[in-house]
């Protein structure tokens, strides 16, 4: 756990909404969601991967916010199947563009597993009400439990302006070629971590620092 790290409660759909959020030592260049992995097996901000996209996305200059979905923490609420934590997501977004950042930034969201199953349904929603996402992460999605939209559609465009995929060669929640199955059909590219497994147990340092290296490779 960040030390750095603050929390408070804002309002959310289903009641209190407990956020934490980083931010970067510059000010901030833009925003980045983080969304944590299935409340109902023990998912929390807190989750060791969602704590890695944090580190990674605060040291690229990001704003960085993760809620506690509902029931989780101090969240009021119960499970919402990912609709709910959907809303969770999108009132933590309208509450940092509120209080922290009011003038248009960079938009990134991120999640891990189940958390990215809710950041593309966020990620559509935004892309459906005209709001540009810069940048969607996305870390061992679980698209074999829940139907994960997809990355571009030919009537809509792609949900966010870069995307990236990662998944572990030897995850055995999420199997690799139901990741894989999903992606051909949009062409999506998917970066395959030999060995790793759907935790990233021992290579959370290099799972921060390949995110960062593709958001490096940004066109100028």
């Amino acid at each position: 756990m960040n030390p750095a790290t603050r929390r408070r409660l804002i309002d959310g759909p289903a009641g209190r909404l407990e956020i934490a959020w980083d931010e970067p030592a510059q000010p901030p260049r833009g925003l980045a969601l983080i969304a944590h992995p299935h409340p109902l097996h023990g998912g929390t901000l807190d989750n060791k991967v969602a704590q890695t996209l944090a580190r990674a996305w605060v040291s690229l200059g990001y704003l960085v916010v993760r809620p506690n979905f509902r029931g989780v923490g101090q969240s009021q609420g119960s499970y919402g199947a990912g609709l709910g934590e959907a809303d969770d997501l999108h009132a933590a977004l309208q509450f940092a563009r509120d209080q922290w950042l009011p003038q248009p930034a960079e938009l990134a969201l991120a999640g891990f597993s189940f958390g990215g199953f809710v950041a593309t349904r966020l990620c559509a929603r935004l892309r459906d009400q005209g709001t540009e996402v810069a940048h969607l992460c996305l870390v061992a999605p679980a698209v074999a439990t829940f139907e994960v939209p997809p990355l571009r559609r030919a009537d809509a465009g792609p949900l966010a302006s870069r995307m990236l995929v990662v998944h572990g060669e030897s995850d055995d929640v999420v199997p690799l070629s139901a990741v894989l199955d999903w992606a051909r059909p949009q062409a999506q590219p998917v970066l395959v971590v030999p060995g790793a497994g759907h935790f990233f147990h021992g290579l959370l340092t290099p799972l921060k620092e390949w995110v960062c290296a593709w958001h490096a490779t940004r066109p100028a």
